[in-house]
């Protein structure tokens, strides 16, 4: 994926917009509906409420200069949500998908001994995020402090009936990973 250099109001609008549509869309005024989606013009109102200065322009550079895909508008740009990560209970209407033979978690060292023990856990959001390269997993490690890959065996997992979903900006979820299935 082609690197966008966002300027700092963008992505300091895009992490308001990650709150308030994984999170927390009261802290823009609003409301999500049953699949996550937000109505474009009450965002965008509830955003200014709030001091911060978007326009339609604004938001549609965000999503699609996003470098994670984060969000994503429905056919006539009416409604946007987050693909996935919430914290809150939406249906982003994922669909099962059959992973790859290996995943990679990416966390950091001083969550390892709690993983060793209890397995990769959802924690406060709805699914266990998987990435299918290890790269990505090492860049999400290093946000949390000293990182460490996680190699999940996805195909065990799948054998075991266990069920995989795909985002719309190609993140792997499931809803845990025991011990048995990841080796570091």
């Amino acid at each position: 994926m082609k690197e966008i250099n966002q300027s700092k109001e963008d992505v300091k609008l895009g992490r308001f917009l990650s709150l308030v549509l994984r999170h927390d869309p009261k802290a823009a005024g609003i409301c999500l509906d049953e699949h996550g989606f937000a109505d474009v013009e009450k965002l965008l109102d509830g955003v200014r409420r709030t001091g911060r200065h978007i326009d339609m322009d604004t938001l549609e550079r965000i999503v699609y200069e996003n470098n994670k895909q984060r969000y994503s508008f429905n056919e006539d740009h009416t409604k946007i949500r987050a693909n996935q990560g919430h914290s809150i209970h939406v249906d982003v209407e994922l669909k099962k998908a059959t992973p790859p033979s290996y995943l990679y978690h990416g966390t950091a060292t001083r969550f390892l001994s709690a993983i060793k023990q209890k397995g990769i856990q959802k924690m406060g959001r709805q699914y266990v995020h998987l990435s299918s390269d290890s790269q990505t997993a090492m860049d999400v490690g290093r946000r949390h402090g000293v990182p460490v890959v996680i190699t999940v065996c996805a195909e065990a997992m799948t054998s075991d009936g266990i069920p995989f979903y795909l985002s719309e900006n190609g993140v792997w979820l499931c809803d845990e990973v025991l011990p048995k299935y990841f080796s570091l």
